[in-house]
C-alpha cells in the first residue's frame, strides 16, 4: 500500500441531499482515490448510501480548521456528474464514484473511482502557515487521543511558522485551532467531554 497521505477535503450529501463537508487524509493507488475513514463517520454513511463523493483542492485552511472546530458550512457548487456538491473555494476537484469496500469494524477501506476532473483555479504552493494549520487541524481532531504535553509541544512549533508567514485567513484559522484546545482542556478539567 502507498503510504503518502494527501491532506484534502471530501465531500458528500446525505440521501436526503444535505451536504457534509470533512478535511480527509487519501491515498492515491492505481488511478484510484482510496479512503479510510474513521467509524462512526457521515463521510462513510454518506458515501455508502450513495455512491458517490468528490475530493476537494483547497488552499483556503479555514476549512480544515472550521471543519475541525465545529464550522462545516462552506459554500458549495454542485457537481458536474455525480450525486454531490463540491467546494466552491477549491481549486480543483475529483468527483468519485465507489467501487469497492473492504469492510473493517473501525476504519473501512473505500476504493474511490474517478468520474470527472476539473481545474478552476492555479495551485501557487503552500505557505509554512498553511501547512501549520493543517497540521494543527490533524492535532485538533485527535485531541481525545493524545497527551496534553504533546499538543502543546506541537502547537508551539507550529506558531512559529503562523507568526513568520500567515495572512488575515491562516490567523482566524489558527485562533479557531487555539480555541478549541481551550475549550478541550477547559472542559477536561471541569470533568466533561468537550
Amino acid at each position: 500500500m502507498n503510504d503518502v497521505i494527501f491532506e484534502t477535503v471530501v465531500t458528500t450529501v446525505a440521501p436526503d441531499g444535505r451536504p457534509h463537508v470533512a478535511p480527509m487524509g487519501v491515498r492515491y493507488r492505481n488511478g484510484q482515490v482510496i479512503l479510510m475513514p474513521f467509524r462512526p463517520s457521515t463521510t462513510h454513511d454518506n458515501i455508502v448510501a450513495t455512491g458517490h463523493a468528490v475530493l476537494n483542492i483547497v488552499i483556503d485552511t479555514r476549512v480544515f480548521a472550521g471543519c475541525v472546530t465545529g464550522r462545516r458550512e462552506w459554500p458549495t457548487v454542485p457537481a458536474e456528474q455525480v450525486t454531490g456538491v463540491r467546494l466552491a473555494c477549491a481549486l480543483s476537484h475529483v468527483e468519485l464514484r465507489l467501487a469497492e469496500v473492504a469492510d473493517d469494524p473501525r476504519r473501512p477501506v473505500l476504493h474511490m473511482a474517478r468520474v470527472h476532473e476539473a481545474r478552476h483555479a492555479p495551485f501557487l504552493g503552500f505557505n509554512r502557515a498553511q501547512a501549520a494549520v493543517i497540521e494543527g487541524a490533524v492535532l485538533v481532531s485527535r485531541l481525545h487521543m493524545l497527551p496534553a504535553e504533546k499538543v502543546d509541544a506541537e502547537m508551539r512549533y507550529l506558531q512559529i511558522a503562523i507568526d513568520k508567514t500567515a495572512g488575515p485567513a491562516e490567523h482566524e484559522a489558527w485562533g479557531w485551532l487555539c480555541d478549541a484546545v481551550a475549550r478541550q482542556r477547559a472542559a477536561a478539567a471541569a470533568g466533561v467531554r468537550a
